[in-house]
């Protein structure tokens, strides 16, 4: 691989409204907290958005050769959680665990990286109780006059110093009469009181639950530290919640809680806001079901992350557009992993990415590296290959561009089947190829393709004569070339 220069990275810090060169706490490590998703549905789009934002920021600080620890955290008990767990008649157990399931199938769906730790606030509650009793102790905190215990903010002398809320201002709007059972209107819960019926646990202040704010604030210093590099999550996570974070956490601990904060911006559908009251509300499963998953992905960060995001069909088409002139660049082109790469196409990709991670402008990048490349293979030039690998590699650090054009385009056909095998059907399949099944869809044909590669590896001809003609008669034609991979078309 080429050298670049390597140049300083800067991120908009929303706690001091500007962008800084990113230094780390530990030179060469990073711990970074994203607030992750209250599991009582299926994702929508501004989940999508959080999503790929942050994955995409992880992959390019690994890329910088920074040893990051990712923390996405699992909010599986609140109000919303226990309410449709009711309404369903089923324990709030199951709800959860199957909306974690259907979270993960979207973020598999939309390459996203699985986060290093992904803690629950289920199983965090002896240190969401410790932080309260912590509170308490130093008299951050008291238990009201309905049981449950408070944050007091008046108490917090520099609350507000992240959304840039005046306090004074915030007790003016508030109405007195909201919650008697608090000293002041502005004060949070930070434990709950059992219901009948619901999900509690033990604890000093008696059965009960833990607040929302809590949980990230123990979370996020149990899987880090007390300090910490990065904290990020939606713009609409700003106020209260992350404010509450800062003041629950510093108190505790006396310490700065997070040096850089990180929010990316709403999503819009047809210009207006996403609600569930208006018919514009769309999870990932229903989008998913017209447009391919990398469009979904590619058509997030072609907006600066901070930006606000319209979602449309139109937007959705055009991004469809745009990805597939890269994929046609991409056509008919031979890959080869140790390919030099094209060191000034990379360094205007990193000046882009070190720009607050300015997506749009490295996507431009890859579109003018695409130009380039079908000018190449027109006329035949010898830099086809370090063209096509710059901008499979630069693609790749965007979570985009994949898989091959022939799947792409779907000349390898079906792209979904109902038909799924095991890792032991797979091996059942080794030792016998008469049980290939039929109308085999593209990717359980890129299995039986390595299962094959496997076998000339291993010098085992028999077998990968045997799955060549097995798929051969299945009217799936294997083409081995000179370079050692093996491409397939159907007849």
């Amino acid at each position: 691989m080429g050298r670049y220069r390597d140049l300083p990275l800067k991120i908009y810090n929303t706690l001091t409204r500007k962008k800084e060169v990113f230094q780390p706490r530990v030179p060469g490590k990073i711990g970074m907290y994203v607030c992750g998703m209250t599991v009582y549905d299926y994702c929508h789009i501004g989940h999508a958005r959080v999503m790929v934002v942050f994955d995409t920021v992880a992959r390019y600080f690994r890329h910088k050769g920074y040893e990051l620890t990712y923390v996405r955290n699992i909010t599986d008990i609140d109000d919303k959680i226990i309410n449709r767990a009711n309404e369903n008649g089923e324990e709030f157990t199951a709800l959860t665990q199957r909306f974690i399931d259907a979270m993960h199938e979207d973020e598999r769906a939309l390459s996203v990286l699985p986060p290093d730790v992904e803690p629950k606030a289920t199983q965090s509650i002896p240190a969401i109780i410790a932080m309260i009793a912590t509170l308490i102790n130093k008299g951050l905190a008291y238990v009201g006059t309905n049981g449950d215990v408070f944050y007091s903010v008046s108490k917090f002398t520099s609350y507000g110093k992240l959304s840039g809320k005046n306090l004074a201002d915030l007790q003016a709007g508030e109405r007195v009469d909201v919650d008697q059972a608090k000293q002041d209107p502005l004060d949070f819960v930070l434990w709950k009181m059992a219901k009948p019926g619901e999900p509690s646990w033990n604890s000093p202040w008696g059965q009960g639950r833990p607040g929302w704010h809590i949980e990230c604030s123990a979370m996020s210093t149990c899987c880090l530290g007390n300090h910490f590099d990065i904290h990020g999550g939606g713009m609409d996570l700003q106020f209260p919640h992350h404010e509450n974070e800062i003041a629950q956490s510093e108190g505790a601990t006396g310490e700065t809680f997070v040096n850089v904060w990180m929010h990316n911006g709403f999503v819009r559908v047809d210009n207006e806001k996403m609600s569930k009251s208006l018919g514009n509300f769309f999870t990932l499963k229903d989008v998913r079901v017209k447009y391919k998953p990398e469009v979904i992905r590619f058509f997030i960060l072609q907006s600066h992350y901070r930006s606000p995001l319209n979602y449309s069909d139109q937007q959705l088409n055009e991004a469809k557009t745009a990805l597939e002139r890269l994929y046609t660049a991409l056509d008919d082109v031979l890959f080869l992993e140790d390919s030099e790469q094209i060191v000034e196409y990379q360094e205007r990709f990193n000046e882009a990415m070190n720009d607050d991670f300015n997506t749009p402008v490295a996507i431009s990048v890859l579109f003018d590296l695409a130009t380039e490349l079908n000018i190449a293979k027109t006329n035949k030039s010898q830099n086809i290959i370090e063209l096509a690998s710059t901008l499979r590699n630069l693609g790749d650090l965007l979570g985009i561009l994949q898989l091959d054009s022939n799947s792409w385009f779907g000349r390898n056909d079906r792209l979904e089947s109902s038909y799924e095998m095991t890792d032991e059907d797979w091996n059942e399949l080794a030792k016998d190829i008469s049980k290939v099944p039929k109308d085999l869809p593209f990717y359980e044909i890129e299995k039986l393709k390595q299962i094959r590669l496997d076998a000339k590896r291993s010098k085992n001809w028999a077998l990968a004569d045997q799955i060549r003609d097995e798929l051969k008669q299945q009217g799936i034609i294997l083409e081995d070339r000179p370079d050692g991979t093996t491409s397939w078309r159907r007849e």
